[in-house]
């Protein structure tokens, strides 16, 4: 599903202003990455996409359209659209297999059918075993694999992401981006990725939007020169990749700085 942004401003009521012109595009089933110094206004965009932000809190200008459907104009919120959170969010009174059922139960799937679906999910990122573990019985990462598959149970075409893996040790970061990657090319979703994190952004996106800092502006669009799918392990490895990686930080330097 295609999204475009157009001139995207926002500023809270408190009198913050947060975004201020940001335009930009994701085509359908694109992997692209929002990357920029913390308070910029990444995670901002990511909840107005998702229209997280009302009108009460913020003045917002600017237009954002979902397959030229301006979200301003839906009467509710696209049940297209998932969102990975920055922690798990896991119900901690519900097993890992319950977890992952729930956003089906609250769309009214059978019981076989959510128990099968969610099966399935489980076995696809290596949680085989862990079906009956609560939340705080497993670690980070098999939390995170939790939420993620959640969000894909119900098979979103849009999937927004706000730094899902920033509270994680660099090898479970790595492994799960791996897995990330693997699930994102077999099944071609929308993808937009909130992180900081320019190594990040350059391992797992087919584009990166460049942020500065706040108020948020885009400073720089640019393509990632790596095919998919990729390993992270191999690519954190080469030199093109660190040379890519210079090449952002040049650009962005600045705005980190400050």
């Amino acid at each position: 599903m295609h999204i475009s942004v157009r001139n995207l401003g926002l500023r809270f009521q408190q009198g913050v202003e947060i975004l201020q012109n940001v335009s930009f595009d994701v085509q359908g089933g694109e992997f692209v990455a929002l990357v920029g110094p913390s308070g910029c206004g990444k995670s901002t965009a990511l909840n107005v996409l998702a229209s997280l932000i009302g009108r009460d809190e913020a003045e917002i200008s600017g237009d954002i359209e979902i397959e030229g459907v301006n979200i301003r104009d839906r009467v509710q919120r696209s049940q297209n659209m998932g969102y990975v959170f920055q922690r798990d969010t896991l119900l901690p009174w519900r097993t890992v297999i319950q977890n992952v059922e729930a956003g089906l139960e609250i769309r009214g799937w059978k019981k076989v059918d959510r128990r099968d679906r969610a099966q399935e999910l489980i076995n696809l990122v290596g949680l085989t075993g862990f079906e009956d573990y609560f939340p705080h019985q497993i670690s980070g990462g098999m939390k995170q694999r939790t939420a993620l598959i959640r969000t894909l149970a119900y098979d979103p075409q849009i999937i927004l992401m706000d730094e899902p893996f920033g509270a994680l040790d660099a090898q479970t970061r790595m492994n799960l981006q791996a897995e990330l990657i693997r699930i994102w090319f077999a099944q071609r979703k929308t993808i937009l990725f909130v992180t900081h994190d320019l190594s990040e952004a350059a391992t797992l996106a087919e584009r990166i939007v460049l942020f500065s800092k706040r108020p948020g502006t885009i400073k720089n669009i640019c393509s990632v020169p790596f095919p998919h799918p990729r390993d992270p392990f191999e690519l954190h490895g080469s030199k093109e990749f660190a040379e890519f990686q210079a090449s952002l930080w040049r650009t962005e330097s600045d705005e980190y700085r400050a």
